[in-house]
């Protein structure tokens, strides 16, 4: 069986972005049927032949495998990944080594589950709890930097925040 012209620009365009949903929709397929049938053309198996004739051809040594994409990922997420950043100290400028801050390993996490679709609604409530943590963190520290004693007041817009992502699941 041969792909279609459309089915042939989903796949490109899903090999492009990884984003099944957005490759549909700009390969020509509606809103609707993108949002409600893409795991359809992800499961043909014509369009999975060519996905998977295509990646072979543009797999080299110059792009990263699946794997080391994922592994890259799991050490950012785990904090095993370090990265240099420029310090100004009194005693002058120097670098540094450090993990990634919370958000970066938030987003890292993220990035990982979306390649799981099984993954299910403890590990996404887990996250969720470890972003409100960081949103607080950040809420602090900036209260600390600039020397705030309004602390009611973050802790109502996180309250807002809270509220809005719950409303936001319903």
């Amino acid at each position: 069986m041969k792909l279609t012209e459309k089915q042939k620009r989903f796949a490109d365009e899903y090999i492009k972005s990884g984003n099944a949903t957005q490759a549909a929709i700009k390969a020509g397929y509606s809103k609707k049927y993108a949002n409600t049938n893409v795991s359809k053309l992800l499961q043909n198996t014509t369009i999975k032949s060519y996905l998977a004739e295509r990646m072979k051809s543009i797999d080299s040594e110059r792009i990263m495998s699946a794997k080391e994409a994922v592994e890259l990922l799991t050490g950012i997420g785990r904090g095993e990944v370090k990265e240099t950043v420029v310090v100004a100290s009194p005693m002058g400028v120097e670098t540094v080594e450090k993990e990634a801050d919370l958000k970066t390993r938030i987003s890292a996490i993220k990035e990982i589950l979306k390649r799981y679709p099984d993954n299910d609604k403890v590990i996404e409530q887990q996250l969720r709890k470890l972003t409100a943590e960081a949103d607080i963190a950040e809420a602090k520290a900036k209260e600390y930097i600039e020397g705030s004693s309004d602390y009611d007041e973050i802790q109502l817009v996180f309250s807002d925040r809270q509220k809005k992502g719950r409303d936001n699941e319903d």
